[in-house]
């Protein structure tokens, strides 16, 4: 999925939590029922029923769509009684049209959905509980990394299956670093060695990372930096918003003073970071992984992908999560029930096939695999897992994160200070998230 698309999506996280009328369900819907209430087995028996049609949709609008169609064209080709016709659409237009599909009963029967997306569908019924399927597929805590296997519960229940792990990575174009003196096989790594590579940069008039006041992809850096500072979003049970404090300061300052120091230019349009790695003219950009194959692509370019640098003294990077889900419908259909528990089943097999579309994949003997370590740069980042952080599963949590948004769009135009920016975002963010507790009862 490229960067557009991504912010796109972001979109459509902070569309969830807001009140007022949703759009139509689109014609990516067929009209047919959907996965009944769980029957039990998770289909781990497989489907010997009558053919049914399975709608399954999703935003894999990028790089990475090619590959999912490819798992679901080798799935209706071993399971002829079982046909799935995958629709795809932007992420913001897919959040807001599945719960309107879904209360209409024309949802789809197999989904997609962000980890930062589950807890506010399951609030409001969109989704039903999976806890027979992660039976049925033999799923432990201890098969994959406790963020991961956490962001899929709500409630005490499971209402997704982790199909990846998208983290946050440090993308360098080789050329201007050795333009700059430094070698392209050795990236800094910490807060000295990025400050000195930087400055080597400059030295060469090169601005070296581009700060974008925009979600993808500087709130995504700040919030990075945020935990490597020792900070967090929020609070414990997240009533609160935390992120004004020190940890948080630290982090806006250190990406603020980018621009102040002279290493980004003011004012970066969305998307121009990334792009200014690949035309030559910025060295550094924070992306996520998804940005492998579009670097790939970039005829000529000479880069490389390395963690996240640890800024702050602390390992931690921002990450995201697709997870399958099953949309609750009106009217039960045991037949698409079991065939929908099937497929997901078996593309939850097949991650590896997955991560060749720039992604990590969840269960930890797949990314141990000699296959997938020989994805050299999907491998590289995935070497983060065990300090990835996700936004807490609380119903409308996108709303509370909107207000980061503002105070890192403010600090990084230079309009307002980082500590301010940060203490206001807060103070607007905690009436929020008591606003959304009494809308989603939690």
């Amino acid at each position: 999925m490229n960067t557009i698309n991504r912010r796109m999506m972001l979109g459509g996280i902070g569309a969830l939590g807001a009140a007022g009328a949703l759009a139509a369900c689109g014609s990516g819907s067929s009209g047919k029922p959907g996965a009944a209430p769980a029957t039990g087995d998770g289909g781990a028996k497989g489907y010997d029923g009558p053919a049914v049609e399975l709608d399954f949709w999703n935003g894999f609008t990028g790089g990475d769509g090619p590959f999912m169609r490819k798992i679901v064209d080798a799935f209706n080709t071993e399971h002829p009684n079982i046909k799935v016709k995958m629709t795809v659409m932007q992420w913001a237009d897919y959040y807001t049209k599945l719960p309107t599909a879904v209360s209409s009963g024309r949802g789809p029967a197999v989904a997609i959905m962000h980890v930062d997306s589950l807890a506010t569908n399951a609030a409001r019924n969109v989704i039903e509980p999976l806890d027979d399927v992660a039976k049925a597929l033999g799923l432990k805590q201890e098969d994959f990394a406790d963020v991961v296997w956490k962001a899929g519960e709500y409630n005490g229940k499971r209402y997704g299956i982790p199909l990846d792990v998208h983290p946050l990575g440090f993308f360098y174009n080789k050329k201007l670093m050795t333009t700059a003196g430094l070698d392209p096989a050795k990236p800094p790594a910490n807060a000295d060695e990025y400050a000195a590579a930087l400055d080597a940069l400059k030295s060469k008039g090169i601005q070296g990372h581009w700060a974008t006041p925009f979600p993808f992809t500087g709130v995504l850096s700040v919030q990075a930096l945020i935990w490597q500072f020792g900070g967090d979003l929020f609070n414990a049970d997240s009533s609160k918003a935390i992120w004004h404090e020190e940890g948080g300061v630290k982090g806006l300052s250190w990406f603020t003073d980018l621009v102040k120091n002279g290493h980004s230019p003011k004012n970066v349009a969305q998307d121009a970071d990334n792009i200014a790695v690949m035309n030559g003219k910025n060295a550094f950009v924070w992306n996520g992984i998804w940005n492998i194959n579009t670097f790939k692509e970039k005829q000529g370019l000479e880069w490389g992908v390395a963690p996240l640098p640890n800024i702050g003294g602390t390992k931690a990077a921002w990450a995201g999560s697709h997870q399958f889900c099953l949309p609750k419908l009106k009217t039960p259909d045991q037949n698409k029930s079991t065939a929908a528990r099937v497929f997901v089943n078996y593309v939850s097999q097949k991650s590896l096939e997955w991560a060749k579309g720039g992604q990590v994949p969840a269960r930890k003997q797949v990314r141990e695999s000699a296959d997938f370590k020989a994805l050299t740069d999907q491998a590289a980042l995935a070497t983060q897992i065990d300090y990835l952080h996700f936004p807490p599963p609380v119903p409308g949590i996108g709303d509370a994160l909107a207000e980061l948004n503002k105070a890192v769009n403010e600090a990084v135009l230079l309009k307002t200070e980082p500590a301010k920016a940060l203490a206001d975002a807060s103070a607007r963010a905690d009436k929020l998230l008591e606003a959304n507790r009494k809308k989603y009862g939690g």
